[in-house]
């Protein structure tokens, strides 16, 4: 079906739409922290780049990315609508959080990004050898 908007008209309905967080990802990533005992995290911490969790002591920056959105090729779907548009957001946001890496490992913090399909219980394992990696667990 074809967009009933013009691209200037969907580009000013889709800046309205507000994120309300990872919410369900971060909660899952919670309870994870929880089951083995990781504590020290902080979550919002107002810092910029806005990781999802830090470890102040650890000096660890924690981002919990969506598969889709921020180009993990773990899922095979892709709209098949405005395809141009989806793949240079998608862009966008790769080139944004190697950004936000860069800036926070200048100040000599690690970041750990951990993607939406490794909270799967399937990748369980696969996420504690992350968190071994950083020293959290």
């Amino acid at each position: 079906m074809a967009d009933i908007f013009n691209n200037e008209k969907r580009s000013e309905i889709m800046r309205k739409v507000k994120s309300k967080k990872n919410k369900s990802t971060e909660l899952r990533l919670i309870d994870i922290f929880k089951q083995n005992g990781i504590t020290g995290w902080k979550r919002n911490y107002p810092v910029k780049g806005h990781p999802d969790f830090v470890f102040l002591k650890e000096k660890v920056a924690v981002f919990v990315d969506g598969c889709f959105w921020h180009g993990h090729d773990c899922r095979n779907t892709r709209p098949a609508e405005n395809q141009e548009y989806w793949q240079k957001k998608r862009e966008r946001n790769i080139k944004h959080d190697k950004e936000v890496t860069a800036m926070i490992e200048s100040r000599d913090w690690k970041v750990l990004r951990i993607w939406e399909c490794e909270l799967k219980k399937s990748n369980y394992q696969l996420l504690l050898d992350k968190l071994r990696l950083f020293n959290l667990l």
